[in-house]
């Protein structure tokens, strides 16, 4: 059997083949008479970017899940340590192959945070064994001072999530020092500490996590209080302190 060995004997012209198949896609509710003529581009969806400043193990556990999830289509990471810096970012880059496509930077620097969607702030001073969250908080004043007006000013737009310690009130300091409206600075809460009630809760009583339903109403550092509510009704019983 003799091979084709041109388009032509294939039945393709040749000098129209570029032509036929890889004719550029016009969008078909393109208006002639106004002349306007809709790319390609025109059509892509908006790129989300989300940054996190702070590559502790906090830090990289959500940049980790943000990744493997595919929530994001570029991650930016900030840390005041370059070495630790570039082998998270190393770390992350190396496991790209098996990932999402999502653009990885970093830097020491604020500036490659420009234009997020959302900011996730986890950095924040080591707690010293024996020292309460609130000793803390003197000390993540300071060093907010330097990275929540520096990270609003090249994500003016940009919604705020912080979880470094103690959260509630670093929360009010870096909606103070953004400028932001109130609806786009957001805490962690007490999401971490309701986690670990209810999964103890659950141990207790033999039971899975997740029909278990207790939400703590402040800080374990400061008097926590925790709603217990039922997990078929949710009905809310009265706040029971933790002993």
């Amino acid at each position: 059997m003799k091979k084709a060995s041109s388009l032509s004997e294939l039945g393709f012209d040749a000098g129209d083949a570029s032509s036929g198949f890889f004719r550029p896609v016009s969008d078909s509710s393109s208006s002639a008479a106004d002349g306007v003529v809709v790319t390609p581009s025109a059509h892509r969806r908006r790129l989300t970017k989300v940054s996190v400043i702070g590559a502790g193990n906090v830090g990289m556990a959500i940049a980790q899940t943000i990744l493997t999830r595919d929530l994001a289509d570029e991650i930016a990471l900030v840390d005041a340590l370059p070495d630790k810096l570039r082998g998270e970012m190393l770390d992350l880059q190396h496991a790209a192959a098996f990932l999402p496509r999502t653009r990885l930077v970093s830097d020491t620097d604020m500036s490659v945070t420009r234009g997020s969607d959302l900011a996730i702030v986890t950095a924040g001073a080591r707690q010293i064994p024996g020292e309460t969250r609130l000793n803390l908080l003197q000390r993540n004043v300071a060093l907010f001072r330097k990275i929540v007006p520096a990270l609003a000013e090249q994500s003016p737009d940009a919604l705020l999530l912080v979880v470094s310690n103690p959260v509630d009130v670093l929360t009010y300091v870096a909606w103070k020092l953004s400028g932001f409206p109130a609806s786009r600075v957001i805490g962690s809460g007490t999401n971490l500490d309701s986690s670990r009630f209810r999964f103890l809760l659950a141990e207790h009583l033999d039971v899975n996590a997740q029909d278990v339903q207790v939400r703590a109403s402040s800080p374990v550092a400061v008097a926590p209080q925790l709603f217990l509510f039922d997990s078929r009704a949710l009905c809310c019983a009265a706040p029971c302190p933790v002993l």
